[in-house]
C-alpha cells in the first residue's frame, strides 16, 4: 500500500502541475503556422486521477512541446456533461484542433457534433463516441478482452468459475471489453461467468467488490478478469487478504507500472499491454496534420500484447 500511496501522491502532483486555477493548463512553448499564427490544440481528458490516462496525456504534452504547439489541457473528471462544456469552451477560443478522451460513448457524442459543426477537427483518443470524429487513435478493446479471457481459459483448462469487474459503465472500453470476454466464454461452455459488476476503473472500489464476492462465493471463484490494472490490483489485494490469491487467476489490462511489477512478483497472473505512449503521440501527430491541412489516417489502431512473468522484463522501464 505504501507504493500505491506514493503513486497516488505522484499523480496528484502531476495533476496539480498540469491544472491551473480554472482547471486548465497550457504548454507555453509555441510555434507558428504558415499564416503566422501559432497552432493551438485543446485536449479534454477523461480523468487525470487515472494513471493510464495521465500517461497518454503526458505523451501528448511531450510531443506538443517538441512540435512547438500550444496545448490547452482540461480534466473532465469523468463527467461527460463537463466534457461537452469544455469542448464548447475550446470552440469559443477558436482552437485549431481538439483532442478528446471521451468519458462516455453516447453522452460525450454532442461534443463531437458541436466541434464538427464549428469546422474544428476533433480527434478521439483511447475511447470512442457514437458520433464519428475527424479521426480516432486507440486500440481494439474487443481484442484486449479476447486476449485476457483466452489466457484464463488456458490456465483453467477451459473449466471453472469466473468473475468480471467492469470499467465505467457506458464507456466504449467497458462495452467492448465485455463483448470480447463474452465471445471467448461462448467458446468454453464449462467456463462460467458467475458474477460481474462495475468497479468504475477504481482500485479501492474493485477491492471492495472483490471482498463482497469472496463472502458470497468463497473458494468457488477460480479466476478474475478486471477491465484495467487498477481494478485487477484491487482484486489481488482482496484475494491476498483472504488467503485465496494462490488459488485464483487474476488478469487485467493496461500494463501500468504497478501492474507490471505485480506480474513480475507473480501476484497478478497477466496483464494486457496497451501502449499509452503511442496513443498519445499519434493523437497529437494526427491533430497537427489535420490542423495544417496535411493527409492523415482516419483510424489508427495500436495492437495489444499479453504480458506474463515470462516476458514482463521487456515492458519494464
Amino acid at each position: 500500500m505504501k507504493r500505491s500511496s506514493l503513486t497516488v501522491f505522484s499523480l496528484t502532483l502531476s495533476f496539480v502541475a498540469l491544472v491551473t486555477a480554472c482547471n486548465q493548463s497550457t504548454t507555453s512553448e509555441t510555434s507558428q503556422k504558415g499564416d503566422g499564427k501559432k497552432l493551438v490544440i485543446g485536449a479534454t481528458m477523461l480523468s487525470m486521477q487515472n494513471e493510464f490516462i495521465v500517461n497518454v496525456h503526458d505523451e501528448i504534452a511531450k510531443k506538443a512541446g517538441e512540435a512547438g504547439v500550444e496545448l490547452i489541457t482540461v480534466d473532465a473528471e469523468r463527467s461527460a456533461l463537463k466534457q461537452v462544456e469544455q469542448v464548447e469552451s475550446f470552440i469559443a477560443q477558436k482552437v485549431d484542433a481538439i483532442i478528446m478522451n471521451p468519458c462516455e460513448v453516447e453522452a460525450s457524442s454532442p461534443a463531437v457534433t458541436k466541434a464538427l459543426a464549428a469546422k474544428i477537427p476533433i480527434i478521439n483518443v483511447n475511447s470512442e463516441t457514437s458520433v464519428k470524429p475527424s479521426a480516432f487513435v486507440g486500440s481494439d478493446d474487443v481484442e484486449s478482452a479476447r486476449i485476457a479471457m483466452k489466457f484464463i481459459a488456458d490456465k483453467l483448462g477451459g473449466k471453472g468459475n469466473v468473475v468480471m469487474i467492469h470499467g465505467y459503465m457506458g464507456q466504449a472500453a467497458q462495452i467492448k471489453r465485455e463483448q470480447g470476454a463474452r465471445e471467448i466464454l461462448k467458446q468454453y461452455p464449462n467456463l462460467k461467468l458467475i458474477a460481474h459488476q462495475t468497479g468504475e476503473w477504481d482500485r479501492a472500489k474493485a477491492m471492495s467488490l472483490m471482498e463482497n464476492w469472496i463472502q458470497s462465493y468463497g473458494s468457488d471463484i477460480n479466476a478474475v478478469f478486471a477491465h484495467n490494472d487498477e481494478m485487477g490490483l484491487g482484486a489481488v489485494k482482496a484475494l491476498t487478504d483472504a488467503g485465496l490469491k494462490n488459488k485464483v487467476v487474476v488478469v487485467s489490462i493496461d500494463a501500468i507500472p504497478d501492474g507490471l511489477q505485480a506480474v513480475q512478483k507473480g501476484t497478478l497472473d497477466a496483464t494486457v499491454f496497451q501502449n499509452a505512449e503511442q496513443q498519445g503521440a499519434k493523437a497529437i501527430e494526427t491533430a497537427v496534420k489535420i490542423a495544417n491541412g496535411q493527409p492523415y489516417e482516419k483510424e489508427v489502431l495500436i495492437p495489444f500484447q499479453l504480458v506474463t512473468k515470462a516476458n514482463v522484463a521487456q515492458f519494464m522501464k
